[in-house]
């Protein structure tokens, strides 16, 4: 994955070439010759910023209200132990 550095004038005078390079990689922007950002394309970023959450984390979520979900009911068969050996 190739990596772009680009001053910030540079990305002010040529942002399409920022975005070009963006879909290949992540793209440096620079500030007197330190990088301040990065870009990135969209589909990095998600990749990026993938959080695993649990189903109750979903529910406490703001609109839980318009999440239907409704657990299947388990029936769990006990059986006594056998302790005879």
């Amino acid at each position: 994955m190739p990596i772009t550095t680009l001053s910030s004038r540079e990305l002010n005078h040529d942002v399409t070439r920022a975005k070009k390079a963006s879909m290949k990689g992540p793209v440096f922007i620079t500030d007197r010759g330190k990088p301040v950002h990065v870009l990135l394309s969209f589909e990095d970023y998600q990749r990026l910023t993938r959080q695993h959450r649990n189903i109750v984390d979903v529910l406490a979520m703001p609109g839980e209200a318009d999440i239907e979900f409704e657990a299947p009911r388990v029936d769990i068969g006990v059986e006594p132990a056998d302790l005879s050996s």
